[in-house]
């Protein structure tokens, strides 16, 4: 996909990957972005770091969960500023806490924004996509969507999911000549990362290094673009032994050798 002179609607755009794709692509050359998230102060101080680059800026402050909400903004801008070229599903909340003492609420949360208000905006927009035949749609998991953690079952659950959507989703709307892509960061340096317990021995990368492999990504046209030599290594090391793979995540773990400390909290929406 050629960037330049598109319009790209990113989610999660306030902080952490999404900031920094959102970056990314105004210095690639992208015309106009859309930017989504929560948090309208974040996003303006978003806004004022890529205008001076020549790029239309546009801000949409939305909850995910909230569907009228959403669809009603999604309408509006798709009138006002013209057809999406490119959706980047990028909004997420991560919850760190063994299994056995996750609370409901904090399970629910993660499903809602992570895998529902993916679906929620994704419906929206590739509906308008198919409309217009084209579109490139790239929704973003991670490499616990391959690789599941313990400390971390429900926000795995939901990046599998998501690669289960986007490859479901690749073949239906391939006729409308519509990509879908997933891009897989490993442990990435950001706010929702410093909420966290890390695991041992994990290297984080930069949400700028997570940008410049998805837009190398989007020109080659990949349909899983998995960032980082970590990640590539736990992938390879679970396909050729898993249980070997299980019993490192397991020494890796906060878990390990003592009582994890208490629930920690991060989000990236």
């Amino acid at each position: 996909m050629n960037i330049k002179g598109q319009t790209a609607l990113v989610t999660g755009a306030s902080r952490g990957i999404g900031r920094a794709i959102a970056l990314e692509l105004a210095q690639q050359g992208i015309k106009r972005l859309l930017l989504v998230a929560r948090d309208r102060q974040r996003l303006e101080e978003v806004a004022r770091e890529i205008e001076p680059l020549g790029v239309e800026v546009v801000i949409l402050a939305l909850d995910l969960t909230q569907l009228v909400e959403v669809n009603v903004a999604i309408a509006r801008a798709w009138k006002t500023y013209g057809p999406i070229q490119l959706l980047v599903n990028c909004a997420g909340v991560a919850h760190q806490a063994p299994f056995l003492r996750s609370k409901l609420p904090n399970v629910q949360q993660e499903i809602a924004i992570n895998l529902m208000g993916l679906y929620t905006i994704t419906r929206l927009v590739a509906r308008r996509m198919a409309t217009q035949r084209q579109g490139t749609i790239v929704n973003v998991s991670s490499l616990m969507g391959k690789v599941a953690a313990p400390t971390m079952a429900t926000y795995s659950a939901t990046k599998f999911a998501i690669l289960g959507f986007t490859q479901a989703l690749r073949g239906e709307l391939a006729p409308y000549n519509i990509r879908v892509m997933a891009l897989l960061p490993s442990l990435t340096d950001t706010d929702m990362v410093r909420g966290l317990e890390l695991f041992r021995w994990v290297m984080p990368m930069t949400p700028q290094d997570v940008a410049k492999a998805l837009v190398t990504g989007l020109q080659k046209d990949t349909p899983e673009i998995l960032v980082g030599w970590q990640g590539h290594l736990a992938v390879w090391g679970s396909r050729i032994a898993p249980w070997l793979m299980e019993k490192i995540l397991l020494l890796a773990a906060p878990l390990s050798g003592r009582r994890a400390e208490p629930e920690a909290i991060a989000t990236h929406q």
